[in-house]
């Protein structure tokens, strides 16, 4: 389901897009030139980027098994989609659980074009997705497609995955988080994913530098302003923590804390 669609004319392929550049560095299809450009200059100035943004990855994928297999969540609302890579998240929560239902979300009209790949689902369950902007939680929560496929009589997951360091505290951040929250009822959960400078303080800063310059300039955060988005809540242990030390699994890939510049943590909403 499509809540608008968007002519070839007007999708910018003349300006880096975060979602294509994230999709060109995790060795996607769904790029441009000027994607590969940006992507480019920003390994140049920061080799980890890739190993960074696979540990970003990783950690959604672990966090929606988490939600669906131990902790009984069938709903799951996904803020910030990107561009669909394998596996999404319907994807691994539905192996799950097979009745889980998922509403994507996203404003980019690249991301709308490629939406068909998010809206496969199990028989049981079911898939959405939403042209709408963080910004604007009302038009998110208010969307046909949501009010269809969830159901505030039972707990959802938020999942805001890589999209906080484009939200600037003008945008009134933390006030997003909790506006999309405060509907869910009690048990829900949010699971989210905060940019930061804090271990590699040069490094991260010269990638920042080169997002900026591509037009997307970002907020990296420290710890404590990361764990502020999460006040409130409930941490799951183990808390706050760089996103590939959430709950690690023993297949996933071996890296140095300098070359992750993410925290990531689950809570429940009581």
């Amino acid at each position: 389901m499509r809540e608008s669609g968007y002519s070839p004319e007007e999708i910018n392929t003349g300006e880096a897009h975060s979602a294509r550049v994230y999709d060109y560095i995790l060795r996607g299809k769904s790029h441009y030139e000027v994607d590969r450009a940006a992507g480019d200059a920003m390994v140049e100035v920061w080799p980890a980027l890739p190993v960074h943004m696979r540990a970003n990855r990783a950690f959604m994928h672990r966090a929606g098994r988490f939600l669906a297999r131990e902790k009984g969540i069938r709903q799951f609302l996904d803020i910030g989609t990107g561009l669909p890579t394998s596996p999404n998240l319907h994807q691994v929560v539905q192996e799950a659980e097979p009745s889980s239902r998922v509403v994507y979300v996203d404003n980019d009209p690249i991301v709308l074009t490629y939406a068909e790949a998010l809206l496969g689902s199990t028989p049981e369950g079911r898939t959405t997705y939403v042209d709408a902007d963080m910004r604007d939680p009302d038009a998110i929560l208010g969307s046909p497609a949501f009010r269809e496929t969830l159901s505030l009589d039972e707990p959802v997951a938020l999942l805001v995955i890589g999209m906080l360091h484009f939200i600037h505290p003008s945008d009134d951040d933390h006030g997003l988080i909790h506006r999309l929250l405060d509907p869910l009822p009690a048990g829900s959960y949010l699971a989210a994913t905060v940019a930061t400078a804090d271990f590699d303080p040069e490094g991260v800063g010269r990638v920042a530098e080169q997002y900026a310059q591509a037009g997307m300039p970002m907020t990296l955060r420290t710890r404590p302003e990361a764990a502020a988005f999460f006040d409130g809540l409930d941490l799951v242990e183990p808390g706050v923590v760089q996103v590939h030390r959430w709950r690690p699994s023993p297949d996933d890939e071996t890296v140095d804390d300098r070359d992750i510049a993410m925290y990531g943590a689950v809570a429940r909403k009581s």
